[in-house]
């Protein structure tokens, strides 16, 4: 206990000394720009609790005094690692410390409660000694490859102890997530009917048998092989008091199953699976890739859920010890809270900088992976800015969330609580008032009216962007649905970039067309109102080949070609306009391992052409993507670079 002490102390002056604005926490090289990692300098804010991309919850009294804080595992670029967060008040819904990071992220790692001592394994072994060691001093109990050899395409493979039939010895329960038969990308037919299987998620037992393990095979529900859709995460424990242990399930998307044991603590035998439900309905996660762990969090007698979210946060499930149709009542999950540190909006963030408000200051309009909008308030136009939490926007008085559903991801079904909403802001029907033109996991570039007044901005329902095509609106090949007539649908998840290109008063739009090219579709005023011309590829560079992130430039026209892949690895390309460089002229800005420049060099008969300079830094804060934005906030004319990432933060270099 000394040790831990000893090593929380020094973790709180880190935490203290984190205050401070600090580089990100990722290897550089020291001549390399470096970006920084932006703080909300808003201390007295409470925010959602959240690492970066996939939250792994190990909730547990880490510091010994008594109470439940929380241990988060996250794989993410660039936020990755394992984050204590304390819980200093010991209440059961308490406003946590910010994250304080104390070691590596550790891959499938599952928390265990054996007679009410935390027990930590990952694929294979169990972490002794795991509070002052983490990883260092592994027990091996069973090969971890045994999986492997039994499936295809395994994305979760997740371990924990259990007594399954009370004889007194610790059995192993894991998790597998089988995706041969999903296979992921690109399998709807003509009607948008997913032609390839489910994800699997499947629960195995590994028996103690006089202290040798053996592998007995799949657990049974309702006579058949327990297979939920993906990311099983099962859970072994007693949840309608009754005596002996029932399973809760999470799954690759958003909901819980419940399999009620029918047998004997000693011999159990599990019902067909429920979706846990209470007062409203089948109870969901806000987003997917759910990871719950059981134990009694309010230490009230009955064993609640703790659950991991896709974009990091991480909720409370309470039981309510009540018993509705043989099955436990939740309620729906209250997501944990933090002190503020650094600034989020989910993952995948997708910022524009704008002043929102008209008061004079640049705020930050977001999407992101769940498929909001957000606009995140700058507070007093400082250098860096205060900020305030971030607020969904609403349109039609609704709040905005696009989402793929069933049929809108090429990846699948399984994609459908994701949106990755991706953005500009601009005056998009001349009447004085900021609107917002976006894209998302469908390839449907859309815009949210301003209907407001200055400084109060209100938003009205999504409408297409109107293009005048000669004949049926172009799509990308692989897509199942066909566009509406005169509406525009390209690659997924890349900028629809409104910005005036030719001077004449009109917003144009410049984005990637249906095959992946930059192209310019200008605006003009007909009977119909403003209108989209088709789009032109007209910007150009030296023929011949550059890769950064998929960046292609076509070898034979020199058309700049920002993504020549097809399906899932499509679109994803994230635009910045503005003049870095000082010249006079207009440059783009786009993703890569943080954000490459292409420079322009100049106009020709309506060609601008471009050459394509490179990385800014050498520092990596991509995993999937990353979205640039410029901002002044120095207020000295030179745009300086804001970036979001995959963990939901942003990341900011000044034009040096």
């Amino acid at each position: 206990m000394n040790l831990i002490k000893s090593i929380l102390s020094i973790l709180i002056i880190t935490s203290i000394a984190c205050t401070e604005q600090k580089p990100a926490e990722t290897g550089n090289e020291a001549s390399s720009p470096t970006f920084e990692r932006i703080l909300y300098n808003n201390p007295d804010l409470a925010v959602d609790l959240g690492v970066g991309l996939w939250a792994w919850p190990l909730p547990m009294d880490y510091d010994d005094d008594g109470d439940y804080d929380l241990l988060v595992s996250c794989k993410d670029v660039p936020f990755n690692g394992l984050y204590f967060f304390e819980n200093t008040s010991g209440e059961a819904f308490p406003v946590f410390n910010p994250p304080v990071k104390i070691g590596d992220p550790i891959k499938n790692i599952q928390i265990s409660y054996v007679n009410g001592k935390p027990r930590f394994l990952r694929p294979g072994e169990e972490l002794l000694d795991f509070k002052s060691s983490f990883t260092q001093n592994p027990k091996e109990l069973f090969p971890g490859d045994t999986f492997d050899k039994l499936h295809n395409k395994i994305r979760f493979n997740q371990w924990k102890y259990v007594d399954y039939e009370n004889d007194g010895d610790l059995d192993i329960i894991v998790g597998i997530q089988d995706g041969e038969d999903y296979g992921w990308d690109n399998a709807f037919d003509e009607n948008g009917v997913w032609t390839n299987g489910p994800l699997h998620g499947f629960v195995y037992l590994i028996e103690n048998v006089n202290d040798t393990y053996e592998l007995k095979g799949k657990i049974l529900a309702g006579g058949k092989p327990i297979d939920v859709y993906g990311s099983p995460s099962p859970n072994f424990d007693d949840f309608d008091g009754d005596g002996d242990l029932d399973i809760i399930c999470g799954e690759f998307i958003d909901k819980f199953t419940w399999f009620e044991n029918t047998g004997t603590r000693e011999n159990p035998k599990y019902a067909k699976g429920k979706y846990l439900k209470n007062m409203h309905g089948i109870i969901t996660m806000d987003l997917e890739m759910i990871l719950p762990v059981s134990l009694d969090w309010d230490k009230d007698g009955d064993i609640d859920l703790i659950v991991g979210d896709e974009d990091g946060r991480v909720a409370f499930m309470e039981n309510t010890g009540k018993i509705d149709d043989h099955m436990p009542v939740f309620n729906s999950p209250h997501y944990f809270q933090q002190k503020a540190q650094y600034l989020k909006f989910g993952a995948l963030v997708t910022p524009f900088s704008i002043d929102w408000d008209d008061d004079g200051d640049e705020d930050l309009i977001c999407g992101n992976s769940a498929g909001y909008i957000g606009f995140i308030e700058n507070l007093n136009g400082g250098d860096p800015p205060r900020w305030a939490a971030p607020v969904y926007l609403k349109a039609g008085n609704e709040t905005i969330r696009i989402q793929a559903g069933e049929g809108g991801s090429i990846q699948g079904p399984c994609e459908a609580k994701w949106g990755y909403t991706t953005l500009t802001v601009a005056d998009w029907n001349k009447d004085g008032l900021k609107d917002i033109i976006a894209n998302s996991i469908w390839g449907k570039v859309v815009w949210y009216e301003n209907t407001g007044s200055a400084g109060k901005p209100e938003l009205a329902k999504e409408k297409p962007l109107s293009v005048q095509w000669t004949g049926k609106a172009p799509k990308p090949d692989w897509y199942w649905w066909d566009p509406e007539p005169n509406t525009l649908a390209t690659q997924w998840r890349t900028t629809p970039t409104a910005i005036d290109w030719n001077k004449d008063g009109l917003m144009d739009l410049i984005m990637l067309d249906q095959e992946g090219y930059l192209s310019y579709y200008e605006r003009f005023e007909s009977d119909d109102g403003l209108i989209l011309k088709p789009g032109k590829r007209a910007f150009y560079s030296e023929p011949g080949s550059y890769s950064s992130k998929n960046i292609v430039v076509d070898s034979a026209a020199g058309n700049l070609r920002l993504n020549e892949r097809k399906y899932g690895s499509s679109g994803r390309r994230k635009l910045a306009f503005g003049d870095w460089d000082g010249d006079g002229d207009t440059d783009i800005i786009i993703n890569s391992i943080n954000a490459t420049l292409i420079e322009n060099t100049g106009q020709d008969n309506g060609i601008t052409n471009m050459k394509l300079i490179g990385d800014i830094s050498d520092q990596k804060l991509a995993g999937h993507t990353t979205n640039p934005t410029l901002v002044d906030w120095d207020k000295n004319g030179k745009p300086d670079l804001l970036l979001g990432a995959e963990d939901g933060h942003f990341y900011y270099l000044k034009n040096e």
